[in-house]
């Protein structure tokens, strides 16, 4: 319940209590972006205006981590329905002050009601995984079992595989207080990774105008999730290192050590022989990062849930469109019998497309014919070296084909082809240079 009013709250909270739900009451949109942060509900009961904003707002974060649950709002004037409708999308309800017994009675039996006859299609674990073949259940128990304790998590897995929703399972799972902070080392340039890990002050640096909070600080008392983190230089891990070793870091620029207290998740596609053989990771940070290593099964190995999948993201398509396609026994079968090399992430992005192109007045979802991808599929042999080539077109060819080989790890691409990485980005600079002058030209 998130609403500022106090003696509402009180008095709300009681009447909830007293039919025997549990509810945890947020008087301001920091606190409630925290709560769904943290938890997951089955309702949100949402003032409209609060101190530090809006409800809306409020409903970013609830997209964001908890999507299944109910909205109800909380007015007092009738006549806000439209204009919320309009801007909430129609399956949100109200509760109108003054609030009585009945009228939120009512409210939980439309969300118990709702709940059941969607129990039937798909189930949730840990708030955010959805699947019940035997690997799953698998991942279910190690998921319950690192979450008890304070143990840092190396997740590794093909990409699409969902490891930042297995990041976000254990968190949940975890009961800790603080937040959930995300970061993907592969996106963050290397002249910034020190500051955004471990935070900045005023003047350290061209351009650092104020003091700047790293990630660091923002997971106190929660969980620090490093997405691609192999793809961090080497040259900076050791700073990750320390401040694991030690619980404390420095920010850039300052002098001061902080007491960090967080559990740190990371993630890679890279298998376990990459990281033995080639050096990814320095050995003493993957003992670090990888006390408790998950590896995530890829989706083809794991059909049985395809049909599970499927329906979770039509549900959400067709709540947030407020369509009500179904899937048909011949759909399910298409999917079951599609490899899926783009993984779940791939399933979803076919779901989606399908839910855009299926006509508005149709029951039956209506499925692509092609159900891939450009980019998630098959492997493709390198194109045959044709006669009359340059060297430098064969040159061009070889270095991007080793690109799609390595999926893009620039880093990887250089070592296999013996060059150095500051040599590969003046190829691929030169290629694009070409590239904008033949189109300017053209």
């Amino acid at each position: 319940m998130v609403d500022d009013d106090a003696g509402f709250t009180d008095a709300t909270a009681q009447i909830i209590e007293l039919l025997q739900h549990s509810v945890t009451v947020a008087g301001t949109v920091a606190d409630a972006r925290q709560c769904l942060e943290q938890n997951t509900y089955d309702l949100v009961l949402l003032d409209i205006m609060l101190p530090d904003g809006s409800g809306f707002e409020v409903l970013e974060a609830l997209y964001r981590h908890n999507r299944s649950a109910h909205i109800a709002f909380i007015t007092g004037h009738v006549a806000v329905k439209n204009i919320v409708r309009s801007v909430a999308g129609p399956e949100v309800s109200f509760l109108l002050k003054p609030i009585d017994v009945d009228k939120i009675r009512s409210l939980f039996n439309r969300v118990v009601a709702s709940a059941e006859d969607n129990s039937a299609v798909t189930q949730t674990h840990f708030g955010v995984l959805v699947g019940e073949s035997a690997s799953m259940q698998a991942l279910y128990t190690m998921i319950e079992r690192v979450a008890a304790s304070n143990a840092n998590v190396l997740i590794q897995g093909q990409s699409g595989t969902g490891k930042e929703l297995v990041a976000r399972a254990i968190h949940n799972a975890s009961g800790c207080d603080g937040a959930f902070v995300a970061a993907n080392c592969g996106a963050i340039p290397t002249d910034l990774i020190a500051s955004e890990l471990f935070g900045h002050e005023k003047g350290a640096f061209t351009g650092a105008n104020a003091r700047k909070i790293g990630l660091f600080e923002r997971a106190q008392g929660g969980t620090l999730f490093l997405d691609e983190v192999t793809e961090m230089p080497l040259d900076l891990q050791p700073n990750l290192l320390r401040a694991l070793e030690t619980g404390r870091i420095t920010r850039v620029g300052g002098s001061e050590e902080i007491a960090v207290n967080c559990r740190v998740l990371s993630a890679t596609n890279r298998t376990r022989d990459e990281l033995a053989s080639k050096q990814y990771l320095r050995e003493d940070i993957y003992f670090r990062l990888a006390v408790f290593p998950i590896e995530l099964p890829p989706l083809q190995n794991r059909k049985e849930d395809i049909p599970l999948l499927a329906q979770s993201f039509l549900d959400e398509f067709n709540r947030e469109q407020g369509t009500g396609y179904r899937l048909d026994n011949d759909a399910l079968a298409r999917l079951e019998c599609y490899r899926w090399p783009g993984n779940v992430r791939e399933l979803r992005h076919a779901i989606q497309r399908a839910h855009i192109l299926t006509p508005p007045d149709a029951e039956v979802l209506v499925l692509p014919d092609d159900l891939g991808s450009p980019f998630a599929s098959e492997t493709k042999q390198p194109t045959a070296l044709q006669a009359g080539q340059t060297i430098e077109e064969v040159e061009r060819q070889l270095i991007l084909e080793t690109l799609k080989a390595t999926d893009g790890s620039k880093p990887e691409a250089a070592e296999m082809l013996g060059i150095s990485l500051k040599t590969l980005y003046n190829r691929l600079n030169q290629y694009q240079q070409t590239a904008d002058t033949n189109l300017e030209s053209g």
